[in-house]
């Protein structure tokens, strides 16, 4: 259905072109689920922006060609490019939030897409409008579909998103990250809808992602990318059964489990290398076990190391495909849990977070949405809790409270403590120094880091305003170390938070929350968006703090691989309650909730 030729990508920035994707050469067929695979700031998602001509003003395609049903996008004008968006391609974008038009109603944004590209008008199109709403699994699509972004969760927003793209019915879609913000069930109902699709239309579907599971799971064919280069390709069960890039290898190794609980994680040593300039030789070397000296002076080309298996690298001359690699990942360290004494950082009794709902000329309230109604629990010192559930179950809008962020906005009750105080009654310095000792990352990174600052400055800033005893210097040399620990190049510190990938802003708001070496950590997604190597090394890093500082983590997430090696406690949560609570162990094992073992049976696994 579509072919790719030779692709490359320039950008031009202040620094000079960079050139984020070199020389992709791939095809997939109708029907055929293609994943494109690698680390963040690889060139995956730049890949997919120039198949559909949506690069920014700087960049351009400089080679190649991209041919669908035989003819040549490239070469379109763009009058012929709006028609083939949307109806013959689709997109998810990685950032529901900064794809979508805040000052329009999601309704009105899928029934843009329906009216564009169908034969479908007014009535007609708002009812296929609402049948899409249902499909990606939207609840009360009648009423929802008159609400903003605004007012619709992070996982919520995603779903929109995908009902955007599908809503035409194309014959490519390009999914970057589709599943990131959703949590296991919806992500399942995603997934069994895209493969419901690609068996009734033969669509095919380019898969952007760094869940391997998800991969194992949908994939045909994978493509293994690093340094805007293609590395590997392979069937999926070829490239799952023996992996024979040196990269590879690692991705497979920094995967976390319940079996690798109590070790630090495989972490890929270095970052992705800048893309300035030219290269010479492997890409991959500075941070390969392996690398030789001819790897250092020669670049590899794709060589056919197995029937339907290439590979980008010297250790493979085509006659032996013996995952030699392999030998480059090195076991994980055992991790030190030092006992002390557990003291309660954070406790929570009784919590409720109701929401106004208010109507006419005097906006009275006549309601409210319960989102959190009687929560409890305790986050302790040196353990990790971790708050699961589904998207809108209220995990997001308690942690949220707890730190006295919907003040004025919703009516609280109950208690939340931090270290025996009670936060509801602090304010000014008071709540200052209290958040000096606990600090969140958000689930949306892009959202939460200041687009007008740069990044020294976004890093500096709360060591500045939250512990004013430390000298600039210091502070300085402490954004710097931690820039290292979290996979960032020192030189983004002159940079913006629009000129990094996804995965990067990520790592960017992790080191803003560490900056001031808080107890207590409350990370919202933190490795939603990032791939399974900087996960690692992030996993690696928050246990360090834990081991050395005893910090507390009231970890959210939907990820049950962090759940399973990161977590000591475990809460379900479901329509703003606590419907399950205990240790990692027996809830993982023996869930005693119907909702529970929902959620269990619907997490994608790599033995799938």
């Amino acid at each position: 259905m579509i072919r790719i030729d030779d692709l490359s990508t320039v950008i031009g920035t202040e620094r000079g072109e960079i050139t984020p994707v070199e020389g992709v050469t791939l095809s997939i067929a109708a029907g055929e689920t293609f994943a494109l695979v690698g680390e963040s700031g690889c060139g995956k998602s730049v890949t997919a922006l120039s198949l559909m001509r949506l690069l920014p003003d700087s960049g351009r395609v400089s080679n190649g060609r991209v041919e669908l049903h035989g003819r040549d996008l490239l070469q379109l004008p763009e009058t012929a490019m709006r028609d083939v968006r949307g109806s013959s391609i689709g997109i998810i974008f990685q950032e529901p939030a900064t794809s979508l038009n805040p000052v329009m109603t999601i309704g009105r944004q899928i029934g843009e897409v329906i009216e564009r590209h169908t034969d479908l008008r007014g009535a007609a199109a708002l009812a296929r409008t609402i049948e899409w709403l249902e499909r990606v699994g939207i609840p009360e699509p009648q009423r929802r579909v008159n609400d903003y972004p605004f007012q619709m969760s992070g996982g919520q927003k995603q779903r929109v998103m995908i009902a955007i793209a599908l809503a035409a019915e194309p014959d490519l879609l390009i999914a970057d990250e589709p599943t990131t913000a959703l949590d296991v069930t919806i992500q399942a109902q995603i997934l069994d809808l895209l493969q419901e699709l690609q068996a009734s239309h033969k669509m095919a579907l380019l898969l952007i992602t760094h869940d391997l599971a998800i991969v194992a799971k949908m994939a045909h064919r994978v493509a293994l990318m690093y340094a805007g280069q293609v590395v590997e390709v392979a069937t999926a069960k070829d490239f799952f059964a023996r992996p024979l890039h040196p990269y590879a290898a690692n991705l497979f190794a920094a995967l976390p489990g319940s079996g690798k609980r109590g070790q630090r994680l495989a972490s890929i040593p270095g970052s992705v290398p800048q893309l300035l300039g030219r290269f010479t030789g492997c890409r991959f070397a500075e941070r390969c076990a392996d690398v030789m000296e001819q790897c250092r002076i020669t670049t590899p080309e794709l060589i056919a190391a197995a029937d339907g298996h290439t590979v980008r690298c010297f250790l493979y001359d085509g006659s032996d495909p013996t995952p030699r690699a392999s030998r480059s990942t090195p076991p994980g360290a055992s991790a030190v849990h030092a006992e002390r004494d557990r003291e309660v950082v954070l406790a929570v009794r009784d919590y409720r977070v109701w929401f106004p709902i208010r109507k006419g000329l005097f906006q009275r309230t006549v309601g409210h949405v319960k989102a959190v109604d009687g929560v409890s629990f305790e986050v302790r010192s040196g353990r990790t809790l971790a708050l699961v559930g589904e998207s809108g179950s209220g995990k997001t809008t308690v942690a949220k409270a707890v730190l006295q962020l919907l003040r004025g906005v919703a009516e609280i009750g109950g208690t939340a403590q931090l270290h025996g105080q009670n936060l509801a009654d602090l304010h000014g310095a008071g709540l200052r120094a209290a958040r000096a000792g606990a600090q969140i990352v958000f689930q949306d990174p892009f959202a939460s880091l200041n687009p007008r600052m740069r990044v020294q400055e976004i890093l500096e800033e709360g060591v500045a305003s939250l512990c004013p005893e430390i000298s600039a210097s210091e502070r300085s040399q402490r954004v710097r170390r931690l820039l290292d620990k979290v996979g960032i190049h020192r030189d983004a510190l002159a940079r913006y938070p629009h000129e990094f990938s996804g995965g990067q802003r990520q790592r960017l708001a992790i080191a803003r929350a560490l900056a001031v070496e808080p107890r207590l950590i409350i990370a919202d997604e933190p490795t939603s968006a990032l791939d399974v190597s900087v996960q690692a090394q992030i996993l690696n890093l928050l246990l360090e703090l834990q081991d050395e500082l005893g910090v507390a983590y009231l970890f959210i997430t939907h990820n049950f691989g962090v759940v399973e090696y990161l977590a000591h406690e475990i809460a379900v949560m479901k329509d703003g309650r606590i419907v399950e609570a205990g240790a990692a162990e027996r809830l993982l094992s023996a869930p005693q909730h119907p909702y529970t073992r929902a959620l269990l049976a619907a997490v994608p696994r790599l033995a799938d």
